[in-house]
């Protein structure tokens, strides 16, 4: 048995531990450059508080999912104002562009020099900048991800810039700031962390570390998704969706996904969707799918033992196996309101564009079992139906 374990330097998790987040910025640089969403009045006091503390305060806004466009013009920013510690502050969007600025800007040549899929791949040489990532939202886990999804517009794909080197020097997890999360972004977001914690377990890829995280995170997540969306202030549900967010980032830096993710990036980089509402719709079909073909073709590594597992930790019942966690997501998908992959904007003529993109993704190479374009053709359709 071999196996690695990454994560980020160190990890704050817990309500009021933002409270330290000034004073964490100041101990890694003089010149912070900070990334953060488009709601000034929640970031304002965070930049206030770094000038007083007698800084030189770069800034920068994500609006929408980061594209390769918007990373290169803040790269160019960084190295013009010369920062020396990049800090990103709020959702996955924003830390994904966080960590790929932060990986890039002491980096030699551009952005597609290191892209996969669309780029040459080559890996970062030199370290990255000091990276804080502070999310409010618990779905991505981007906060301990060693990868930043990125839109290129031109290719229509979401690809990934890939490092051990990208991993935050510091990860602050307040669940306090994930309060204000609408309902909708909690469904998808919730969805898409449980989605982290269940393909990592199911992962080819497996290892007893991240399958004792995964355990755990599973039958928590599925509890708390479903507090969180009946009582969105409930502090208790939002503390155990960070958990489990967080969780799903370790989990998948060093275990790998499946094929839900493995279509998200073509899917979001062709319909322009939500990356947490395409997860969300696609993981009780692609779950399902897998369980069929274990079953019809043989399961010689003994995986449907592990989707019998992901069915008692769900329900929380000692008899339910696959066919209970196959019920139980698809009537979390329906009681939650997730959309069909054609509320989405995709049309069933582009299925097939779809599928050529989603076979050439990395983490579809994790998939518990390696699907052929007729199943995968099966996962389109049944997640275009309302059900």
């Amino acid at each position: 048995m071999t196996f690695e374990f990454l994560t980020a330097a160190r990890i704050l998790f817990g309500p009021g531990t933002y409270v330290q987040t000034g004073f964490i910025i100041t101990s890694l640089g003089e010149r912070p450059f900070v990334i953060t969403g488009k709601t000034m009045e929640r970031y304002q006091p965070l930049l206030d508080e770094l000038e007083g503390r007698g800084l030189d305060v770069g800034h920068g806004v994500v609006t929408r999912e980061p594209t390769t466009t918007l990373v290169h013009s803040l790269v160019e920013e960084v190295r013009q104002l010369q920062c020396d510690v990049i800090v990103g502050f709020g959702g996955g969007s924003v830390l994904d562009t966080a960590k790929a600025v932060a990986g890039l800007s002491p980096n030699p040549g551009e952005i597609f020099d290191y892209l996969e899929v669309i780029g040459q791949g080559h890996p970062l040489q030199v370290p990255a900048l000091p990276c804080v990532a502070i999310p409010t939202t618990a779905g991505t886990g981007a906060e301990v991800t060693k990868n930043a999804v990125l839109s290129s517009p031109g290719d229509q794909v979401k690809v990934s810039l890939r490092s051990p080197l990208l991993l935050p020097r510091v990860a602050i997890v307040d669940p306090e700031l994930t309060q204000s999360m609408p309902r909708k972004i909690t469904a998808y977001s919730g969805l898409d962390a449980l989605t982290q914690v269940i393909e990592p377990f199911l992962s080819s890829r497996h290892n007893p570390l991240v399958d004792s995280l995964c355990r755990n995170a599973i039958g928590l997540g599925g509890k708390a998704l479903m507090g969180a969306m009946a009582e969105g202030s409930d502090p208790r549900a939002r503390e155990d969706m960070s958990l489990v967010s967080l969780t799903g980032g370790m989990a998948l830096t060093n275990a790998g996904l499946g094929a839900v993710h493995g279509f998200a990036g073509p899917l979001g980089g062709m319909t322009g969707a939500p990356h947490g509402g395409i997860c969300a719709c696609l993981l009780a079909p692609v779950f399902a799918a897998n369980v069929r073909s274990l079953e019809v073709r043989g399961d010689p590594d003994r995986l449907l033992p592990r989707f019998d597992e992901v069915g008692r930790l769900l329900t929380g019942e000692s008899a339910a196996g696959r066919k209970q966690a196959v019920e139980w997501l698809w009537e979390c998908r329906h009681s939650l309101e997730i959309p069909t992959l054609r509320d989405l904007g995709l049309e069933p003529e582009r299925f097939p564009e779809a599928i050529e993109k989603a076979r050439r993704a990395s983490s579809m190479k994790a998939n518990a079992v390696v699907l052929e374009p007729d199943e995968l053709m099966a996962i389109l359709e049944e997640a275009s139906k309302h059900r």
